[in-house]
Order: structure tokens, then sequence, then C-alpha cells
């Protein structure tokens, strides 16, 4: 069993425990993952982009346990819809890469639709 699968099988166990399941419908789990990027986000609200790198060890371990539960969440929904959440991302990555070749995407943000 890889890391990541031992860390999904806690992470399941520890909901489970709990009888949480119940309330872990695809419609909860996704709403509860946009609201804990949300938090996320608070935590960068009014800093200017290089105060973003700067936090202080406070300010750090409030992004590293909001980061950690939007992971959880994730978890949570791919389990639900039986989503293979590494096979998928390896997927989007090739399709991507397809998407946004090096020769046109490398060091400009924009939007495949707006490559000339």
């Amino acid at each position: 069993m890889t890391e990541f699968e031992k860390l999904k099988e806690k992470i399941l166990a520890f909901r489970d425990a709990r009888d949480w399941k119940q309330f872990h419908s695809p419609k909860n789990l996704a709403e509860g993952l946009s609201i804990e990027a949300a938090e996320l986000m608070e935590n960068f609200l009014w800093k200017t982009t290089d105060q973003s790198y700067d936090l202080s060890d406070t300010e750090l371990a409030r992004v590293k346990d909001e980061v950690s539960d939007i992971f959880t969440f994730l978890m949570y929904l791919c389990h639900e819809l039986k989503i293979d959440l590494v096979a998928e991302t390896n997927r989007k990555i090739e399709k991507n890469a397809k998407k946004y070749p090096v020769d046109k995407a490398k060091g400009n943000c924009l939007k495949y639709t707006e490559y000339e």
C-alpha cells in the first residue's frame, strides 16, 4: 500500500469513526471543498504578493490547516464518486500539455483560447 493509499484509509477511518459519511453527499462535499478553499484565501486577504511569500509561523500554520482540510474534502469527494485522483490528475496533465504547449505557453499567462 502506498503512502497515498494509507493516508486515504486514515482519512476514511477518521470519518467513519464519527459517523460522518451520512453527511458526505457529493453536493455537500463540493460545497465544503469550496468553503475550505475560501478559508485558505482568507489567510492572504489584503496581503501583497510579496507578503504572501513571507508568512509568520502562525499564519503559515493556519494555511497548512486549510490546505489539509481542502485535501481531506477532496479525498472524501473522490471516494464517494469513485474517482482515482492520481489517474485523473495524470490524465489532466496530459490534456493540459496539449492545450498549453511549451512553445506557446512558456512565460505567459494566456488562456489556450487566446493563442494565435
